[in-house]
């Protein structure tokens, strides 16, 4: 009997089972469940993810505001490291090393799902198979680990029943469909490989954890179990389930969202959106939250010490935790809440009362601070030369808040050094002046530098500093303009600018829907987010009420036929 989907792995467990060859290779039968329905399976077995027309441009047009709302095609997307390390948790139960260690880092534009950057590498072929090799063996190590593997009570090293009831189990629930019959018994050539004479246990103690082990090993590498694929204009109930999961929890569907899949529950709004709001009392579902805004907003990876960037990080969670689940209110006034979640060494930090207790909610008082600009998560974000930027930080709103498209610097610029402006100047502020003056730098950099200078009294670690580098002769002013909008001083009169004058609730679901498609909106796509932002608005800027709307939509539920150029 030949094995159809355990040859993905095999060339990389020669060493664990001593195999002789006796599998066959993989692509010489019948193709397997993605490719029989389409091309998206050859796309992820070739180990790329097949071509998304929906990524590019940002634009809303392209379609009418009155067509139905369509999403933009995607295929396979692959999972990222994230997602994985979660799937990993979720499936096996183990999330003691996590695959991020060992694979090459995913690229962040700003999400690090966006289909377009999920080529799959050699590097990225081989650092999977050493782990799975690794993750296989502490796996089997484990005896509550096997229980859970082997719900069944083999009657011997080759109990071909058994071994098949591990295998549909498994593949069920990494691949996040049920498993048919033929499939699981398509495995077996791996129970008979294990049991041949000299075949080297390794970490099993029997040739039938050999054969389970295998089996794992030979599942953490199927495109199936590393890939989102989705083939045909209407989901199936269960890829549909997988949307869902991933978006709200970056991680699969569980028993129950299966079930719900397995029912019919999920094809319609009403169906979807009970299951969302299910979802969303998961614990899981407010890291997803945080995870999304730690990309977004930039500050994923924050420079600073291990209790520094734990204070900085669990007073934005606890702030996003506040505005969208414990007192559900206004996303927008998350940049603008007048105190903040703070322990006694972040207080010090701030220049602001300590919390009772040791960590509470401090108010901001006239400290000049409001909202999540004001933390240092979000200030931390966007430094450069070692020091603030004015011009990362002008970046940074114009882009990340207000979605913007910005000009690249010219070819002669030497973005990576710090600006030459007066080279004798020994305050920030003189040696930016050629951005201000040079007509060939003035036109971008009047749109950016202007906002970061007002952010300047607070430093790459978001201290309050009045004068640059410490240095008396250097006063900071710490005023700003928004171009065309009005002048700020610090975050707190940023973020309230920004609310006041509506700049920013498009854009946060523009951001949101960038990732949630795992491609930047655009084309097909516009009818979708214009109906987000109404549904956004009416709901006084729920962020829980756009993401059930979105999952409540037709859109979601299905999948557009590339657009062609």
């Amino acid at each position: 009997m030949s094995c159809r989907r355990c040859g993905f792995a095999l060339a990389g467990m020669f060493w664990l089972a001593g195999c002789s060859g006796s599998i066959e290779d993989a692509h010489s039968h019948a193709p397997s469940a993605p490719e029989a329905r389409g091309g998206a399976g050859s796309a992820a077995r070739a180990g790329r993810p097949a071509a998304d027309s929906g990524s590019g441009g940002a634009g809303t047009g392209g379609a009418s505001p009155s067509d139905p709302p369509r999403p933009a095609s995607s295929v396979a997307r692959r999972l990222s490291r994230a997602e994985l390390d979660n799937t990993l948790r979720d499936v096996f139960g183990d999330a003691s090393a996590p695959a991020s260690r060992a694979l090459t880092e995913d690229l962040y534009a700003p999400y690090d799902n966006d289909s377009a950057s999920q080529l799959a590498s050699g590097a990225y072929v081989e650092s999977l198979e050493v782990f799975a090799a690794d993750f296989v063996a502490r796996l089997i190590a484990s005896p509550e680990r096997r229980r859970e593997l082997i719900p069944c009570t083999p009657s011997g090293s080759s109990d071909a029943a058994c071994f098949e009831q591990v295998a549909a189990r498994l593949t069920t629930r990494a691949f996040r469909r049920p498993t048919r019959a033929d499939e699981a018994e398509s495995y077996l050539p791996l129970l008979t490989l294990a049991n041949e004479p000299n075949a080297p246990l390794g970490a099993a103690s029997s040739p039938f954890e050999l054969a389970v082990a295998l089996l794992v090993q030979s599942v953490l590498q199927d495109p199936e179990f590393l890939y989102r694929i989705e083939a045909g204009l209407e989901l199936s109930d269960h890829e549909i389930a997988t949307r869902l999961s991933y978006l709200l929890w970056g991680s699969a569907p569980d028993d129950a969202l299966r079930g719900l899949a397995e029912a019919g529950e999920l094809r319609t709004a009403n169906g979807r959106r009970r299951a969302a709001e299910t979802l969303l009392e998961d614990p899981r579902a407010r890291d997803q939250l945080h995870r999304f805004h730690a990309m977004w907003l930039g500050y994923r990876a924050i420079p600073h010490g291990a209790q520094l960037a734990a204070s900085f990080a669990r007073e934005t969670n606890q702030l996003l935790d506040r505005v969208v689940f414990e007192e559900p209110q206004s996303y927008l006034n998350t940049f603008e809440f007048p105190e903040s979640y703070l322990d006694d060494r972040l207080a010090d930090h701030y220049g602001l009362p300590h919390p009772s207790g040791g960590s509470g909610w401090v108010p901001y008082g006239t400290s000049g601070r409001a909202g999540i600009l004001s933390h240092g998560s979000v200030l931390s974000a966007f430094g450069k030369f070692s020091d603030t930027s004015p011009t990362q930080r002008g970046i940074f709103v114009r882009t990340r808040l207000l979605c913007e498209k910005l000009s690249p610097p010219p070819p002669s610029v030497m973005a990576d050094q710090p600006p030459l402006g007066d080279q004798d100047a020994v305050c920030k502020y003189d040696r930016y002046r050629e951005h201000r003056t040079s007509s060939s730098c003035a036109a971008c950099h009047s749109l950016t530098d202007s906002i970061g200078f007002g952010l300047e009294n607070y430093d790459l670690a978001g201290r309050f500093r009045a004068h640059d580098d410490g240095l008396s002769q250097c006063a900071i002013e710490g005023n700003g303009e928004l171009v065309g909008v009005g002048s700020f001083s610090g975050p707190k009169e940023l973020g309230a600018l920004l609310v006041e004058r509506g700049l920013i609730e498009a854009c946060v679901v523009k951001q949101y829907l960038q990732f949630a498609l795992g491609h930047e909106p655009a084309g097909a796509d516009a009818a979708a987010l214009e109906q987000l932002v109404s549904t956004f608005s009416a709901s006084d800027h729920s962020l829980r009420e756009l993401i059930l709307s979105h999952v409540a939509s037709e859109a979601f539920g299905r999948r557009s036929e590339p657009e062609t150029p």
